[in-house]
């Protein structure tokens, strides 16, 4: 039903006989619920009250100078006729008669001036004139003591000609004695017509000024109606508590910029996922969340959709929507699981990678053995299995003498099999030592499989194609260096690597990501540490980590070599005495 065009409702009232009535109501009629009619009758409604409050404001001081004016004049033509040069002296000199002297001048000037009467009396009140002649002689209505004792006196009062507004002086001979007063009226009602011709004229200037306010209020109701699409204020107010109860329960971070880059709305996804609070909305997005790739993607610096940014231990991706009046209305989701995920993904890749790897090396030992039994070769085929046999077991040996933490030597005994299949050789270097006592396992892993990929990517297809890895200790203080015989890293893209969304990989499969290197990095520095890349000493390029405080306190020191945990110490004897390093992943 639309608003403001009232309905009929046919009420069913039982009667005492049992019957029912139809009878027709019709409901109270109401405001309307419009926005663009409400507001046009609340600006009509100020408008009218507004010149209906100017025109009584007018009005009453114009009523108090008019008559203010009028006993002015009352006053004036008192003073011009006690001025007279004989009413004083035929004051003394004559009697109190209706065709006296003083009669005849005070008639005069009432005449000349169109004032109501003109009295001029002696000091006992006696009338020596009056505008009627028979009040001639008689005793004056009104108290005469002021104008007789030298005061001038202006006022409004009532007399025997009805009520008026009067002047009275003091009548002075030649000597300055008083010798009588001068009372002069003018009649109220001419005051009075003065003030209602007036009126006519004022109420034009108001209806004018009505007529311009609600042509005003119509302009200003039609661009609200425009900008509020005719909605109603309850549907309004809908809106918004539908739009804050929107804003705060969805699982999306929504900020909402204005034109100067100051944040005006943060929901509480949003704080959540980058680490605000409520005081951050009014603050300039620069002040509340620093530099970095996070506020030049919300800011708008960096372009394009689905952008990956990393704020604390987060992974982010954000889109930002600019919107009409300069500002800009940017979405954050949380992809950590996701990566979180697809690292797990990655590992499990890799896993398959190397069984993979293990079944084609393993299909072949099965081929040669099948061979050499079938020559019965039967001598040369058990040496061939104690061959291959001892290289599986010191593979693994050599990892798990030197890293105790089980975590870490399962990725790299996966990350040498890997290798292998691609052609890599993965060393461990000479000083490798690492306890079984890590502080965060997961973030050493996370770092060692990001770096040792990369490598293993830059070292494919080299000349030699070889990636080095040493852990050491000093104290707590783990140092992880990854090398590669790859091309390495030019030095002016030393630091931008590890930025967010840089990578050098193009393939579809990797585009859109570049997060790795700069997970390193966070990951370290969030323990304490940095993690830099340099020149390897015979080329490519060399990743070191350090983690100031990565191992709890044990027993032994930096260089100690924890055992395992069955309490034993296992002992390896490198093939090649000469190397500074270990190859736990020839390629085959």
């Amino acid at each position: 039903m639309r608003a403001g065009h009232p309905r009929t409702v046919i009420d069913m009232t039982p009667s005492a006989s049992g019957s029912t009535r139809r009878r027709l109501r019709r409901p109270r009629l109401g405001l309307p619920r419009k926005v663009f009619s409400q507001v046009l009758l609340m600006q009509l409604g100020i408008a009218a009250g507004v010149a209906v409050l100017a025109t009584g404001l007018f009005l009453a001081p114009l009523g108090k100078e008019m008559d203010d004016q009028a006993m002015r004049r009352a006053l004036a033509i008192a003073e011009a006729t006690a001025a007279a040069p004989r009413i004083a002296e035929d004051l003394q000199h004559t009697r109190p008669t209706a065709d006296g002297p003083v009669q005849q001048e005070a008639e005069r000037i009432r005449k000349a001036t169109g004032a109501e009467y003109i009295v001029v009396m002696d000091r006992r009140g006696v009338r020596w004139s009056h505008a009627n002649p028979q009040q001639v002689g008689g005793v004056v209505s009104t108290d005469p003591s002021d104008a007789l004792a030298g005061r001038d006196v202006m006022e409004i009062d009532s007399g025997t000609l009805g009520r008026s507004a009067r002047g009275k002086v003091p009548l002075r001979d030649e000597s300055g004695r008083i010798v009588g007063a001068v009372s002069v009226g003018i009649e109220y009602d001419s005051v009075r017509a003065r003030l209602l011709n007036a009126i006519p004229g004022l109420f034009a200037y108001a209806g004018g000024a009505l007529a311009v306010g609600a042509l005003a209020a119509y302009l200003i109701a039609r661009r609200v109606q425009k900008q509020t699409r005719d909605l109603a204020f309850s549907d309004i107010s809908a809106l918004l508590a539908e739009r804050e109860a929107m804003l705060h329960g969805i699982r999306e971070g929504v900020v909402a910029l204005d034109r100067a880059g100051r944040i005006r709305l943060l929901n509480d996804e949003a704080q959540r996922l980058l680490g605000l609070d409520g005081e951050a909305v009014g603050k300039p997005l620069d002040e509340a969340l620093g530099e970095g790739r996070t506020t030049d993607v919300l800011a708008g610096r960096v372009t394009g959709t689905d952008l990956v940014t990393v704020r604390g231990r987060r992974v982010l991706v954000a889109n930002r929507m600019p919107t009409h009046d300069g500002g800009a209305v940017a979405t954050l989701r949380d992809r950590t699981e996701l990566e979180q995920l697809g690292r797990e993904l990655d590992s499990t890749r890799g896993l398959i990678d190397a069984l993979r790897a293990k079944d084609h090396e393993h299909a072949n030992h099965l081929h040669t053995l099948l061979g050499l039994l079938e020559l019965e070769m039967y001598e040369d085929a058990v040496e061939f299995v104690g061959e291959a046999a001892g290289a599986q077991r010191v593979t693994a040996e050599q990892i798990t003498e030197k890293i105790h933490d089980p975590l870490l030597a399962a990725l790299l005994v996966g990350k040498a099999t890997v290798a292998a299949e691609r052609g890599v050789t993965l060393r461990l270097g000479e000083g490798t030592q690492l306890p079984d006592r890590l502080v965060g396992p997961q973030d050493l892993v996370t770092i060692a499989g990001n770096l040792v990929d990369n490598a293993l990517d830059a070292a494919t297809g080299s000349l030699r194609a070889e990636v080095g890895v040493e852990v050491r200790t000093t104290g707590s203080e783990v140092v992880l260096r990854v090398r590669d015989s790859g091309p390495g890293v030019p030095p002016e893209q030393r630091e931008l690597i590890f930025t967010e969304g840089w990578s050098t990989k193009e393939s579809p499969a990797h585009r859109g990501r570049g997060i790795g290197l700069a997970l390193v990095r966070r990951l370290a520095e969030r323990q304490g540490g940095s993690a830099a890349v340099g020149e390897a000493a015979d080329g490519g390029a060399e990743f070191t980590v350090v983690l100031p405080e990565a191992l709890r306190p044990g027993a032994h020191g930096g260089h100690g070599t924890d055992g395992h945990r069955d309490g034993t110490h296992r002992t390896h004897t490198s093939h090649d005495p000469a190397d500074h390093s270990q190859a736990i992943g020839d390629a085959r």
